[in-house]
């Protein structure tokens, strides 16, 4: 039988396909200097500026630290932010050329303000976010398709990112829906608002808040859960629907009726679960390439993801780090 450390081996230059919402996120460090005359706010000097890949910039990052060669597919705009994220994602060995910039668009940006001083804690005081409500201009959705149609017959596995900001349109959703059904390889889709409109995708990551939300009801025990995961997987025809539950594990639902409840692994030490949808993501698809089957794709997730939450902001987790905890835990 083969074990999760092997698996994890095999992740590398396996070729994974993400589209969806490429964000910066920006960490802006402040120290607290005195109390504003103007108004009862704090000022402060500014100590620091760190931009990392967010989004579904943060699902390449993780395919790549991984060990998967990465082809990352979305849209940014012309600044500085856009060239940091490409900057980002080419120090990782991604191929960029699908990244299509958007003069008539910012790149999506989460600008953190994290307070601080020499006796006090640092902490984040308030977030900016900066996006374009437009629907995305017809002649880059046809930029993205082109390219699409270009990569498609070179990868193993497909991944959706879909953060709400409408990259992931009906014509390039179907498209790679459409592809991987076709020819049989593993897909997977995020989306935070509107999942019910990925019918026929391979598989799904949804939260437990996110599948309360789209069903408008509460989760508050193990029965509505397992009706939810199973109503989900029925409307969406899909062969698995993984719901991350935070404290409480993944519940995995696959088609033919079986569910898995996988617990937390390591409670110890949880400074920051930013991201680690974005890692789940990026491990279980890399798996699934391999031919593992979903339940222990779903392990190696779950890993995946302890690890990323040990971590401060959105993070990566390489697989060296992944098979160093698989080693401890006698996986």
């Amino acid at each position: 039988m083969q074990n999760l450390k092997n698996i994890v081996n095999n992740f590398r230059d396996k070729k994974i396909l993400v589209v969806g919402d490429l964000i910066a996120d920006v960490y802006l460090d402040g120290r607290i200097s005195r109390i504003s005359r103007e108004a009862p706010v704090l000022i402060l000097e500014e100590a620091g500026k760190k931009v990392v890949a967010g989004g579904a910039a943060n699902v390449i990052a993780n395919a790549a630290t991984l060990g998967g060669k990465v082809y990352a597919v979305g849209v940014v705009g012309a600044d500085d932010y856009a060239e940091s994220l490409k900057n980002i994602l080419s120090d990782y060995k991604v191929d960029v050329d699908g990244i299509v910039p958007d003069k008539s668009r910012p790149t999506i940006s989460k600008t953190r303000i994290i307070a601080g001083g020499r006796a006090t804690v640092s902490q984040q005081i308030v977030r900016i976010d900066r996006e374009s409500k437009e629907p995305l201009d017809k002649k880059i959705e046809s930029e993205l398709i082109k390219h699409l149609e270009e990569i498609l017959s070179q990868v193993d596995g497909i991944i959706l990112s879909d953060y709400g900001a409408g990259t992931v349109t009906d014509s390039v959703k179907n498209l790679l829906i459409n592809y991987a059904s076709k020819n049989k390889i593993p897909s997977m889709v995020d989306s935070r608002y509107r999942i019910g409109d990925f019918k026929g995708i391979g598989y799904v990551k949804q939260n437990d808040s996110e599948l309360a939300a789209h069903y408008k009801i509460e989760i508050n025990d193990e029965k509505t859960l397992i009706d939810a995961g199973k109503k989900l997987l029925a409307e969406l025809n899909s062969d698995g629907v993984l719901i991350t539950r935070g404290e409480l594990g993944m519940s995995l639902f696959e088609r033919g009726g079986a569910v898995h409840h996988i617990p937390v692994t390591d409670k110890s030490e949880v400074f920051d679960v930013s991201g680690a949808g974005d890692t789940c993501v990026a491990s279980f698809l890399l798996a699934m390439t391999t031919g593992t089957e979903p339940v222990k794709s779903a392990r190696i997730a779950n890993y995946a993801a302890g690890v990323a939450v040990r971590k401060l902001g959105t993070a990566t987790v390489s697989a060296n780090e992944l098979l160093t905890t698989l080693k401890k835990f006698g996986e």
